[in-house]
């Protein structure tokens, strides 16, 4: 509306490097016209089984508790991964596939540009690409629509040639935008640090050895930390929605007064809850 009104143009920029692509191939809740469920609404509302495909929930979803909640009450949990990591503790069946470098694929661009690309070193040990390991599983189910090949006939039926710029329009239809109701005690504000947003780069030795990767601290405006009587640089246990963590407090003006920054998305943190919610902080002995 804002762009209609002063006559600006009005885009999105995507979550993700194939946040566009996987728009196309249809993978969102009410694709095709069927009505589903979003990941959230999956573990609000627990399923009786899981697929996991390249996500460690403790470090990648918006509220990790409710998130392994969900997994450790479900009847079977299915992971997919590059890597074990903590998929031992609530995965019944453990399936490697290979990481993006090990195989072909395609991303989309925001600006709806198609580029593929090939592996650069061959998949390790028995893994395999996990496209090939969804077909299997879709095969032995005798599900409709994984008689495929190649990467490059997935790539093809999800985008047609010519097909992508008619099917971007950037359009927002329907969608109502309100205030968060205002919270009464200190908030969580998080962020996901560069080099902790994915699999690869959360293992990757060079990189978690920069200042970028440094452990999360407790991140509090200085008025906001003399109310709770607590000093910069003490340590302090955080709690929220029944977990804890143990931080370090730094008094950082950058954070509005009321609130608390801390990092997600890391071990240090991961027993918290929801990104933005309550928290309470007090010093720790």
């Amino acid at each position: 509306m804002l762009g209609r009104i002063s006559g600006a143009r009005f885009g999105f920029l995507g979550e993700a490097a194939n946040s566009v692509g996987g728009y196309l191939a249809q993978c969102w809740p009410r694709a095709r016209d069927r009505a589903g469920l979003d990941a959230r609404a999956m573990l609000e509302a627990p399923r009786n089984a899981y697929l996991l495909l390249n996500v460690e929930p403790e470090f990648d979803c918006h509220d990790p508790q409710l998130a392994l909640r969900a997994l450790d009450t479900a009847g079977c949990v299915v992971s997919l991964g590059a890597y074990r990591g903590r998929a031992t503790e609530y995965a019944d069946v453990l399936l490697p596939v290979v990481p993006f470098t090990e195989t072909a694929g395609s991303f989309v661009s925001t600006e709806g540009r198609l580029q593929s690309f090939n592996p650069a070193v061959r998949p390790f040990a028995q893994s395999r690409p996990a496209w090939k390991v969804l077909r299997v599983l879709g095969n032995l189910a005798a599900v409709p629509g994984f008689e495929y090949d190649t990467s490059e006939a997935v790539r093809d039926e999800a985008c047609p040639a010519g097909s992508i710029a008619p099917r971007l329009d950037n359009a927002v239809r329907g969608d109502q935008v309100a205030p968060a109701p205002a919270g009464a005690g200190l908030q969580r504000v998080a962020d996901v640090p560069v080099y902790r947003s994915d699999a690869i780069v959360r293992r990757a030795a060079a990189l978690q050895r920069t200042r970028d990767a440094q452990p999360p601290v407790a991140r509090v405006h200085p008025d906001t930390l003399s109310a709770l009587g607590i000093q910069s640089g003490r340590r302090v246990r955080v709690r929220q929605g029944g977990g804890e963590a143990l931080l370090e407090a730094a008094a950082d003006t950058g954070v509005p007064p009321g609130c608390g920054r801390i990092a997600a998305a890391h071990a240090l943190s991961a027993s918290l809850g929801a990104m933005f919610a309550e928290i309470d902080l007090e010093a720790a002995p």
